[in-house]
């Protein structure tokens, strides 16, 4: 990559803006020579021919430890945006290059009802000749993955916060909340909400909007329940709620199949309380086109 100066071309050397990224990203030399597989004081070499070639100070030492300088904050953006392109490259041309067939990556936080996964990956098919790979795991994990381009789309429950400026998010449905049990709590479906006035709950966890906007509804109504255990896997939730150790509040389409073969039984509807989920992608110079197409068009 040639860079002109005072009508001269310099080349950058690509290896050593490698070794410049991980050192940044680990913080030390020794750290980001072991991740290499390198001996330090090659690194340190290949990191000063850098800042030799660069003519500016990448790094200064401070007690032990490595800060970056102002040119070593700007380099570091630019090697972040050089390395995370080059990943997208290899992505995109592997996927296009493979039987003709898109390569779509979905990650999904396991509070997000199946039956609204499954809706994603069969409206993906639709939309064009693709393999759809499905990940499921912790919200922050997967927005760091997606913010990589590790993958495709994220479905959430909760927006993306700041820290994630590079994603963008679109709201595809908003799904009333019910109180579900199993048939021995039946009984409650009488004077309800207030004849869950003691009752043993299994909650979503704590930073879960749902978690808050129960917590707030039951405050403001005066109820007070017994929260005995809290999850938010939706499968272990309604596994609970059918051996009987508790009500689980969920969204009707989650627990559907459950009611049907009468394991769970609906004892009521929170009025004003409900479930958001939001879908995400991160900003890309090429867009993977079957996650593009959902972004426009998915809602639920």
């Amino acid at each position: 990559m040639p860079v002109r100066i005072e009508n001269q071309v310099q080349w950058l050397n690509y290896h050593h803006l490698h070794y410049f990224h991980v050192i940044a990203k680990e913080g030390s030399i020794a750290k980001a020579a072991e991740k290499l597989n390198m001996g330090q004081p090659t690194l340190s070499i290949q990191l000063k021919q850098l800042e030799e070639s660069l003519g500016k100070n990448l790094f200064e030492r401070r007690k032990q430890r490595l800060f970056l300088t102002e040119a070593g904050k700007i380099a570091f953006e630019y090697a972040d945006q050089v390395f995370r392109l080059g990943a997208e490259m290899v992505e995109v041309l592997q996927d296009r290059l493979q039987n003709n067939r898109v390569h779509v990556q979905i990650g999904a936080l396991d509070s997000v009802p199946k039956p609204i996964i499954s809706e994603v990956v069969l409206q993906a098919y639709k939309q064009g000749n693709c393999a759809v790979s499905v990940l499921e795991g912790a919200g922050n994990d997967l927005l760091r993955e997606l913010s990589a381009h590790q993958i495709d789309l994220l479905l959430s429950n909760y927006p993306p916060n700041v820290d994630f400026q590079t994603v963008y998010a679109k709201s595809i449905a908003k799904l009333d909340v019910v109180v579900c049990a199993s048939a021995k709590y039946k009984h409650l479906r009488r004077d309800f909400p207030y004849s869950l006035e003691g009752q043993p709950f299994i909650f979503p966890t704590i930073h879960s909007r749902l978690r808050r906007d129960l917590e707030h509804y039951f405050s403001i109504n005066g109820i007070r329940v017994d929260r005995i255990a809290e999850t938010q896997d939706t499968s272990l939730q309604k596994l609970l709620g059918q051996e009987g150790v508790g009500l689980i509040p969920i969204v009707e389409v989650a627990a559907s199949d459950l009611i049907r073969e009468k394991k769970l039984v609906v004892l009521g509807t929170l009025p004003g309380i409900y479930e958001e989920i939001w879908l995400m992608a991160a900003n890309r110079k090429i867009d993977n086109p079957i996650a593009a197409k959902l972004m426009k068009g998915f809602t639920l």
